[in-house]
């Protein structure tokens, strides 16, 4: 997630948007709605734009109780987030999956154009992402794709900042293995 870089001071945007400022709420709305779509995309890849949406009904309401700067809000929102994630989680595990008929779920192919270029390669590192284990790619989204810090991290995921930072490491270096071992061409390998 980027740093603020609204027009008015962070403290001054929420407490309008907690006023019931539309165009507050708006301006937040597009500074950490990007990250968390990205970060959705990591740990929930089935329920994403449902999920942010749980997310952002859960801010409305609690936007209330917030107290705190830009770092601050990051925290609590990813953590509101990841208890959604939780949440979507346990209700699949409750409920049967449902197959899709033949033909009618059927994605319409479509021609890839220089404007999707850049959303390609977001998917791609997505994808890498999420080929760790799910405790890693959580921890290595939530330090890269949200920007936390890793005691916000390790608040968020309820794990100690030297788990966070080992979760971290081990998932970053498996990414650079992947990374690295497409980088090398195949007879130099």
């Amino acid at each position: 997630m980027d740093t603020w870089a609204g027009p008015e001071p962070f403290a001054c945007t929420v407490a309008a948007a907690r006023a019931g400022d539309e165009d507050a709420f708006a301006q937040l709305w597009r500074w950490a709605h990007p990250a968390l779509l990205r970060w959705l995309r990591v740990v929930a890849p089935e329920g994403g734009e449902d999920l942010a949406s749980e997310v952002w009904v859960s801010v409305i309401r609690g936007l209330d109780s917030f107290h705190g700067g830009e770092r601050d809000f990051r925290a609590w929102f990813f953590t509101i987030a990841r208890r959604r994630a939780v949440d979507l989680a346990r209700y699949r595990r409750r409920r049967p999956a449902t197959v899709p008929m033949d033909g009618v779920d059927a994605p319409h192919p479509f021609e890839l154009s220089e404007a999707l270029a850049g959303e390609a390669a977001v998917e791609a590192a997505i994808a890498l992402l999420r080929s760790l284990r799910p405790e890693q790619a959580e921890v290595v989204a939530l330090r890269v794709i949200a920007g936390l810090t890793v005691p916000e991290t390790s608040v968020v995921v309820g794990r100690s900042d030297a788990a966070v930072r080992l979760l971290c490491h081990r998932g970053l270096r498996t990414l650079a293995r992947c990374v690295g071992a497409d980088l090398v061409p195949e007879g130099q390998r």
